[in-house]
């Protein structure tokens, strides 16, 4: 399934104090929202802005797609959503710009709900005790059985919640709102503490320390992998079918590139290499594609809680000739991935005649990924 991201982010945050709405105000040095789009690295964002906001948007993340947002939160996201139908899109992570917070490991719990449910959401059990007030004073007590703390990002599947709006009256609180009255359910997935709301001129303070106390943590990771020719009329080479007057020998499809590649992203999270996850002992896995193997590294990144920064793939070989080829790859492997095209490099080289590769035995490649945590 295909994911996107919607961040709204039209309202005006009065209540945060300032001169700017909330969004736009600083926080460690830069807009909160660049910190909301920073926890959704690689993924596909659509974000909703004010239109008097439009030329702080385009500046901040030029690359990603801009719609106006409406009088209410309801009305942005029903818009969002609009903007994306027929693009392609079977999972939508409804979240707030003005929780920069939000963690991976969240993430990846919210968009493994949808497999089970037409929507997810998570929540935080209230463990305080609650009052009723009237006149500033106690006038009586709320059992707090069954009660939870709602959060963003509201997770659904596309086509449901897209519906869901288009027949709603009105303003809503949030959009787990909008799918019960059309009769969705929603689950309820263990929120996070520290993916607070910036509301309040206290909350920057807090979201500050926590994000003072986040360190970093980088993991690189290499992969290498050879495969022999073999008799055929083409080769699979990073996701892309090109033609040549031999194939590629190996128990799955012998894509040398996605198999290094694929080994770069185990060995960063220390995870061991392709056979240990798809042992070649098993006979499913004959002839497999190998999108499949390079789909679950990119799935396990996303569960620990890291994102993928950058890739570089070497192809080392005489012929086919790679150039014409190495755009469509770039494109494909980060299709499989879920990262944007630009996080992702393809390249090729030859090794002047010598060895192996360059007798025209078999073709190389070596790949470097970069993790990041997110």
């Amino acid at each position: 399934m295909t994911t996107a991201v919607l961040i709204v982010a039209a309202g005006r945050g009065t209540r945060a104090g300032g001169e700017i709405p909330k969004q736009w105000q600083l926080l460690r040095g830069k807009p909160v929202l660049a910190h909301t789009l920073a926890a959704f690295a690689g993924m596909r964002i659509v974000l909703a802005i004010h239109p008097d906001d439009r030329a702080r948007a385009a500046a901040l993340a030029p690359d990603i797609p801009l719609v106006e947002g409406g009088a209410t939160r309801a009305q942005s996201v029903k818009n969002a959503l609009e903007a994306l139908e027929g693009t392609g899109v079977t999972k939508v992570l409804i979240h707030d710009g003005a929780r920069p917070l939000v963690s991976r490991a969240l993430i990846a719990r919210l968009e493994a709900a949808l497999d089970a449910h037409p929507g997810a959401a998570p929540a935080l059990a209230v463990t305080d005790a609650l009052w009723r007030g009237e006149a500033g004073l106690v006038s009586g007590t709320q059992s707090r059985d069954g009660l939870y703390r709602a959060q963003t990002p509201q997770a659904f599947r596309f086509a449901e919640i897209l519906a869901a709006h288009r027949a709603h009256p009105g303003n809503a609180a949030d959009d787990v709102e909008v799918a019960r009255a059309a009769g969705l359910d929603v689950a309820i997935v263990e929120g996070d503490e520290d993916n607070l709301k910036l509301t309040f001129p206290g909350d920057f303070a807090r979201a500050g320390r926590l994000l003072e106390g986040r360190t970093m943590d980088v993991r690189m990771g290499n992969g290498y992998d050879v495969h022999a020719f073999t008799a055929g009329d083409h080769v699979w080479l990073c996701g892309v079918k090109v033609p040549h007057d031999k194939a590629l020998l190996g128990h799955s499809d012998a894509d040398v590139g996605m198999h290094a590649l694929t080994d770069a992203i185990y060995g960063a999270m220390a995870m061991g290499d392709i056979g240990r996850h798809f042992p070649p002992s098993d006979p499913q896995w004959k002839g497999a594609a190998s999108h499949i193997f390079l789909a679950h590294a990119a799935n396990m990144v996303r569960e620990k809680g890291y994102v993928i920064s950058n890739c570089d793939v070497t192809l080392v070989c005489e012929r086919p000739k790679i150039g014409p080829h190495a755009h469509a790859m770039q494109q494909e492997l980060a299709r499989i991935m879920g990262v944007e095209p630009g996080r992702v490099s393809v390249k090729a080289t030859t090794s002047e005649r010598l060895g192996f590769t360059g007798r025209e035995e078999g073709i190389a490649s070596i790949a470097t990924c970069v993790l990041v945590r997110a």
